[in-house]
Order: C-alpha cells, then sequence, then structure tokens
C-alpha cells in the first residue's frame, strides 16, 4: 500500500526519472538498452535519471553484461584506404617494380619509422630479402598469408564498431594482435568495452511506480512560472515541478589569487618584514649588466646561445652608463683600480650592448650597487629570468628568483649562511638544508643552498656569495657586500607540496581553489 512518503517520492520525481519508471511493468527487469527504446533517453540522460532512482531507493541494477568493441584508428582507417606498408611492398614486388627502402621513403610518402618495421617485419617472416644494392626481393616459398589475413580484418571492419565475439577466432587474434587501447597511437584496431546494465524496481519503486501507472502517461511539467504563461493563461493546464527546498544550494566558488602568485607575494611581504627595500629591474638588459657589471668575462660559455635568449630586434642598446663602462672594461682589462689582475683579454664595449632576456637576478642588483645604495643597506629583488633548458619536473626555461644583496662595513661571510638558512626555513619551508662550495666569477667565497623536498630528493635553490672587489669597485662601492639569488620556483615546490615545477603555472581550477602554502612544516 502506498504511504504519504511514496506520495511524496511521486511529486519530487523529474520528467526523466518518470520515463524511466513508466517502462516498466511490475515484475521486469529491463536492460539499459530497453530503457533507452521505450523512452527514447539516450545513455547519458539515463545515465543521470537512474542514478537519481537508485539514490531514492526505487531503482537497483540486478546484473550487467560487458561486450568488447573494437574499431579502427586513425592508422587503421588510413591502411583501408592505402593497403599496410607490408601488403603494398608485396605487391608493388609481385608487379616486378625495382625499388630500395630509401625509394618508398622517398617516394610513397610513408613514414620513416613505419618503412623501417614494415620491412624488418617482412625480412623476419622471410617474405623479402635484400639484394645487391640495396633493391627488395620477394622471397619465392615465403608465406604472405599474416600479412594478407590482417589487411583483410581492416578492409572487413569498416568505420564501424564490430562486437569481437561475432568474429572467428583467427581474427580476434589478428586483432588482439594490432590494437591500441585508446588515443592516436599507431595501432589498427581500437578495443573498447561497453557495460549493459539491467535494472530492477525496488519494493519501493513499484509502489511509486503503481502511483504512475494510475496517474496515467508522463505529461511534460513545468519549472518555472513564465509571464508568458501568466498572460495567456496556460498556467491553467500546466503541471508545476515540485520544489525540493532539502537540496543544498550550488557551489559558489569565490574568486582568489593563484597559489603561485600568492606564494611570490608571501615572499615578498616576509622580505619587506625583515627589513629590505625593493629593487627593480628591466626584463631585456644589455650584456654589460647582465653579465660585464658581474665580472663575467666575454668568452665565458654562457654568453652563447644555447644560455641566454639574444633579442633580434633592436640587437643593442644604444649606450653603456659612465663612468661604469670604462670602470667595468678596465678591471676586465687588467683588474683596473681593483687591486686584481682582471682578465687579461681586450674589452668589447659593443659586445657589451647586446640585449638579451635578463638571465639572471644579480643584474639588478649591478644597476642598484651603481645607483648609490645606502650603506648599510638591504635590499631584495623578485626577478623573472630567461635561461635555456630542457623542460622537467624541476627544470623550466623562465623562472623567477628571489636576489637580494646586503652591504656594510661589518658584513661577513657567517651572515649569508645565516641569512640563507633563515630564508629556507621562513619561505621554502624547509627542514633540511645544505651549503655546498660553489663557483661564480663575481663572488668569492661561494655557496649553493639545497634543500630536500619531501618526495623529490635534495634540490638546488640557488648560488650565494661575498661579490668580488671587481664587481662592487667599478660600481663605486667599497664596504662588503652579500648576495644571493635563489630560485624562487623551487622553494615554491616545497612550500606548495608540489612535485612538477609546471604546476606552478597549472590552469586546473581545483589545484588553484585548494592549494596553500605548507606554513606549518
Amino acid at each position: 500500500m502506498a504511504t504519504p512518503d511514496h506520495i511524496k517520492l511521486l511529486d519530487s520525481l523529474h520528467p526523466l526519472e518518470n520515463k524511466v519508471l513508466f517502462c516498466f511493468s511490475q515484475d521486469d527487469t529491463l536492460s539499459a538498452s530497453d530503457i533507452m527504446n521505450s523512452s527514447g533517453l539516450d545513455e547519458s540522460r539515463l545515465d543521470m535519471a537512474s542514478g537519481w532512482l537508485q539514490s531514492k531507493g526505487l531503482l537497483a541494477v540486478t546484473g550487467e553484461t560487458v561486450t568488447t568493441y573494437e574499431i579502427l584508428t586513425e592508422t587503421g582507417a588510413e591502411y583501408k584506404e592505402k593497403g599496410t606498408p607490408e601488403t603494398r611492398i608485396i605487391a608493388a614486388l609481385r608487379e616486378k617494380k625495382q625499388f630500395t627502402v630509401k625509394d618508398i621513403i622517398q617516394f610513397w610518402g610513408m613514414d620513416p619509422t613505419e618503412v623501417s618495421s614494415a620491412v624488418g617485419s617482412l625480412k623476419a617472416s622471410n617474405v623479402v630479402r635484400i639484394a645487391q644494392g640495396g633493391i627488395l626481393e620477394l622471397v619465392p616459398a615465403g608465406d604472405t598469408t599474416p600479412f594478407e589475413l590482417l589487411q583483410e580484418v581492416i578492409d572487413e571492419t569498416g568505420g564501424a564498431s564490430i562486437a569481437l565475439s561475432t568474429l572467428p577466432a583467427h581474427k580476434q587474434a589478428v586483432i588482439q594482435a594490432n590494437f591500441h587501447k585508446r588515443g592516436k597511437g599507431k595501432g589498427i584496431f581500437r578495443i573498447t568495452e561497453k557495460k549493459n546494465r539491467f535494472y530492477g524496481l525496488t519494493a519501493d519503486g513499484k509502489k511509486v511506480f503503481k502511483l504512475i501507472r494510475e496517474r496515467g502517461a508522463v505529461s511534460e511539467e513545468a519549472s518555472a512560472l513564465t509571464p508568458e504563461m501568466l498572460k495567456q493563461g496556460t498556467w491553467k493546464n500546466k503541471k508545476f515541478r515540485a520544489y525540493n527546498i532539502a537540496l543544498n544550494p550550488p557551489r559558489q566558488s569565490i574568486g582568489r589569487k593563484h597559489p603561485y602568485k600568492e606564494f611570490l607575494d608571501f615572499v615578498k611581504y616576509k622580505f619587506i618584514g625583515m627589513g629590505f627595500e625593493e629593487m627593480r629591474g628591466p626584463l631585456v638588459e644589455n650584456e654589460f649588466w647582465d653579465m660585464d657589471a658581474l665580472f663575467m668575462p666575454q668568452f665565458h660559455p654562457a654568453r652563447n646561445i644555447h644560455d641566454v635568449y639574444f633579442v633580434r630586434e633592436p640587437g643593442s642598446s644604444k649606450k653603456i652608463e659612465e663612468p661604469f663602462g670604462k670602470r667595468v672594461a678596465a678591471a676586465h682589462k687588467d683588474g683596473g683600480k681593483t687591486g686584481s689582475t682582471g682578465w687579461r683579454y681586450a674589452f668589447d664595449l659593443e659586445r657589451a650592448k647586446r640585449l638579451i632576456l635578463r638571465s639572471q637576478g644579480t643584474a639588478v642588483s649591478a644597476r642598484t650597487l651603481a645607483s648609490g645604495p645606502k650603506i648599510p643597506g638591504k635590499y631584495f629583488s623578485i626577478a623573472r629570468c630567461f635561461r635555456y633548458d630542457a623542460v622537467d619536473a624541476t627544470h623550466a626555461p623562465d623562472f623567477y628568483q628571489v636576489e637580494g644583496i646586503v652591504l656594510g662595513e661589518g658584513i661577513d661571510f657567517k651572515a649569508l649562511l645565516g641569512l640563507l638558512k633563515l630564508f629556507g626555513q621562513e619561505i621554502a619551508k624547509a627542514s633540511e638544508f645544505q651549503f655546498r662550495p660553489a663557483y661564480f666569477p663575481f663572488t668569492e667565497p661561494s655557496v649553493e643552498l639545497h634543500v630536500k623536498h619531501p618526495e623529490l630528493g635534495w634540490m638546488e635553490l640557488g648560488g650565494a656569495g661575498m661579490f668580488r672587489p671587481e664587481v662592487t669597485v667599478p660600481l663605486g662601492v667599497n664596504v662588503p657586500v652579500i648576495a644571493w639569488g635563489l630560485g624562487l620556483d623551487r622553494m615554491a615546490m616545497v612550500a606548495l607540496g608540489i612535485q612538477d615545477i609546471r604546476d606552478l603555472f597549472s590552469r586546473d581550477l581545483d589545484f588553484i581553489r585548494t592549494k596553500k602554502i605548507q606554513l606549518n612544516k
């Protein structure tokens, strides 16, 4: 007997649910195919309606069958039209044509890898051999049946899906040997599985179904009262869908900063909180400030196209600021007034004007030192840099560095190590550190900071050191200067708990909404 709860359930049904239930008699078990044929619903709408009915306890899955189908991939469709490489080669040889593997690649329009694979397969099956001059020949007793059978199966398949169970066993074996599970791979066949579910009414479902039968055929329901209905009076003949005020409202996703932008702001506020002043510099820089002012010789390998990106137009800046151009040139040639012997080569001022994409944040520090900084003083910069690199989980061709300098009479290397450890703890949120000796043309002594990523192991964050007199003196600074350039991208990987540097620029909304800096590490 139907209860008030059953009537309430009936009133809450969506038109799609009504259509599904109306397909049943009380004792029936129907397949998904039967329901789609009877109701006119497509597969996606049936899945949606059946899911709702199952959640309400009106419908249950009573069984499931799985049918395996095969269909041609893009490669298979091409072979259906032109023939497989093997059958094309066999057919051409039977016509007494003479050609080499190179001829096939050049004149048949086939991929070299495909040709190599086909010829290798024919040779391994003792169907063809390579004669004098690289000419291909048919082996008289060679068995071409496997290759012809494959072409036969391809031709029979056509563009439609075919159930594997309808094919003879030997043809099923051919398909299994030449399939690719998905996508645009080089497989000839794609094999898919299609599930067909069987549904039956539950005890409550049968009672609600009875009420549906008493009510009659499913009618279209209106979900909203419109001005047109009121004007024309058509609302009187409409059945309105009941509102379910127990449903949760739709989730509203508020806007927020990208996690990496949030991390960059976090770094900026940390430095400002420690009393540092921000310094800025251009993305397009000349070699003078990016390398020469940092005592990097003009024959250094980092200056070639494999490490830096050159600007095509304009290719050079108009001038080098003086007196820094002459002082730096002297430091490179013979040390100038720095007490050094320099690099002992003729400095090329025109080369120093060449424009590049900034390859290191230290260029910003060089400009700051030349601008008359405060002494004592603390400066930092969040600098985007560009350097050629193969992209992988920890490398990218463009990256952010947090660049900094501290200058004053009492500054020494011990103070630098203390700052680096502080940065690793406060910014990268790392708990394990390593300081490793390093070499840079512009610092002495030099050090690299390494931190341990929980998944990727030890990672280098960047280099640091005491600026050499060959850097500071030509720029007008005569006090000790400590400097560092640390990779913010890798710091962010640790702080955000991610394993791939490319995820820092993810457009995945779930990542953007949920990923946060791990403050408690």
